[in-house]
């Protein structure tokens, strides 16, 4: 866009208002680079075309949007786009469906978007989701468009991960993912030769690489990351269930552990905890007799919570 034009400089001008309301005429002016006589041309422009901006006198006046028949052409930057996309994606899944009401709504504002900026809202827009919560660390908007974007490529990148401290890996980006309000980028790292769960929130910054990749066929992105978060805790636990695994599998949350058969058509369930008791309430949702290998820990939580459960089905 020529700057020099005045309705660029309107433009501009309806930016400002909508980012810093009140603003004086003085201000204004020194953003745009323009004499206060050219402001009140460019809010007159503003205003002819039918976008309502109300001004009052004084020391502590200034410019403002009033309320008018159709709300004023919505500007955004590039990281305000995608930061909402990925905001809207937290806390409601469907927004990635264009039927959703919400969904709907993001795909008019991705239509009016730049080229390039378009592109990267409407890859994050197609994120897998899992049930969400509001606590989590928000990642930075820019990194995150990056990695979801060379996911989409199957190109490499290189990136800057914080921990303890922050270190650099490359990795190929299979999927990029949202799991209870925490968006995690899913891959195989070349540096430590594994597979890896990483928080987005945590990589600092990401290169996109020349060298491409191919995905796992069978890559189920909120499976990977569930059975990741039933791993590395302190107690070790080991259950059987007189149930197949398919049946279990409909009963538990699967970060709870990974499900293998037995010999004899049961189910054993392998993970780790750091929490016996939230652990045995949970296992009370299996409809089929269970044993509690180990930890004694979690037997002791189980037994706690038997006793709670049958004082409760007492009729004293």
């Amino acid at each position: 866009m020529d700057l020099a034009s005045p309705t660029a400089r309107a433009l501009l001008a309806l930016q400002v208002l909508q980012d810093s309301p009140g603003v004086s005429a003085d201000r204004l002016a020194g953003r745009l680079g323009v004499t206060d006589r050219a402001v009140r041309r460019y809010v007159t422009l503003l205003r002819e075309a039918g976008i309502p901006i109300e001004s009052t006198a004084g020391r502590y006046g200034g410019y403002r949007l009033g309320r008018g028949s159709r709300p004023p052409p919505l500007m955004l930057s590039a990281a305000e786009a995608i930061g909402l996309v990925m905001a809207v994606l937290e806390g409601r899944p469907g927004a990635a469906d264009g039927a959703d009401p919400v969904g709907s709504a993001i795909g008019k504002i991705i239509r009016v978007l730049p080229a390039a900026v378009a592109e990267a809202v409407a890859a994050i827009r197609q994120v897998t989701t899992a049930q969400t919560a509001s606590t989590a660390a928000s990642p930075d908007p820019e990194v995150t468009a990056i990695l979801v974007r060379a996911s989409e490529a199957r190109r490499r990148v290189r990136i800057t991960y914080r921990l303890r401290q922050e270190r650099g890996m490359e990795i190929d980006p299979w999927a990029v993912s949202v799991w209870r309000g925490r968006w995690y980028l899913l891959g195989w790292s070349h540096t430590s030769s594994a597979r890896r769960v990483l928080r987005v929130d945590r990589v600092s910054s990401a290169v996109v690489l020349d060298e491409g990749f191919t995905p796992p066929g069978d890559l189920d992105p909120t499976a990977m990351i569930e059975e990741h978060m039933s791993t590395g805790w302190r107690y070790d636990v080991e259950v059987v269930v007189d149930a197949p695994v398919d049946a279990v599998a409909g009963w538990l949350p699967r970060q709870l552990g990974r499900l293998r058969p037995t010999e004899d058509g049961g189910t054993r369930l392998v993970g780790t905890t750091d929490e016996p008791y939230w652990y045995a309430r949970h296992l009370t949702a299996l409809q089929a007799p269970y044993r509690i290998v180990s930890p004694p820990e979690l037997r002791e939580a189980a037994r706690n919570v038997g006793r709670l459960l049958t004082r409760a089905g007492s009729p004293d």
